[in-house]
């Protein structure tokens, strides 16, 4: 088995997307660092890529802490010595409450997932991604459908994906001296336990409550390593994936 010679590192890495785009990108050939609070399920993808597993890293982390993170991006500096390329899909919603309901902690906790730990690790890739040889990488960030359609009751989650497309754009722009590259994929309805939910009907904007259409998550891993194959001369910007018949487009 050969030497991965591109290195990535995906958030949120135990379960869902996260787990669907670290099982892609090692059979891609990618030698993968698979963060995330608990160990059992990061331990658990390893050993479901089989002979692959050799190449994968699991090093539990709270995105949301930077000692955290700066011990993440050490132990894959000292493993791999350099980074290609950066998931940040580590994310957290909260319950479905009317604005003026919402706890403050629950906003704080869902900021910290989903903003301030992408920034955190896009920082630390950028310190990796600007000294190393070959210079530059790829960072790819879980945006949502909810960036451009807020579902009822979602203030935390929505702000802070639309909070992600401005760091998608400034990391970008702050990203080309350096040959760094950013796009977003913004992804709607992959069949997780995230959206499990939605097979017993989910709320919509005008009351009522509707089952909604769900896509195979293996259709966005594929899509995440079409962006990240791509040279570094071409980026995709934004992708947005989607189970067809959900209701986002039009009027639903």
């Amino acid at each position: 088995m050969s030497t991965p010679s591109k290195i990535a590192l995906v958030t949120g890495a135990g379960t869902g997307i996260g787990r669907a785009t670290s099982l892609a990108l090692l059979r891609a050939g990618y030698a993968v660092a698979l963060a995330g609070r608990r160990a059992e399920p990061l331990q658990a993808v390893v050993a479901e890529a089989g002979e692959l597993g050799v190449h994968a890293l699991a090093v539990p982390t709270d995105v949301g802490d930077p000692d955290s993170v700066k011990a993440l991006f050490a132990a894959i500096d000292a493993r791999f010595g350099r980074l290609d390329l950066l998931f940040n899909n580590a994310g957290s919603g909260a319950p479905a409450v009317p604005l003026d309901e919402l706890p403050f902690e629950t906003w704080k906790k869902v900021v910290d997932v989903n903003l301030t730990g992408p920034f955190l690790c896009t920082q630390e890739a950028f310190r990796i991604m600007k000294r190393q040889t070959p210079q530059g990488g790829r960072i790819i960030n879980n945006g949502s459908i909810s960036a451009h359609a807020p579902r009822p009751f979602t203030a935390p989650y929505t702000s802070t994906k639309h909070a992600i497309t401005g760091l998608t754009k400034a990391t970008s722009l702050d990203g080309r001296a350096w040959n760094i590259a950013c796009g977003q994929i913004d992804i709607g309805n992959a069949a997780t336990e995230m959206t499990e939910r939605m097979t017993r009907g989910i709320l919509q904007a005008n009351g009522q409550t509707v089952v909604e259409p769900r896509m195979d998550v293996q259709h966005v891993a594929d899509a995440i390593v079409h962006m990240a194959a791509l040279p570094l001369e071409s980026n995709v910007q934004f992708m947005t994936i989607m189970a067809t018949k959900m209701p986002y487009i039009g009027r639903g």
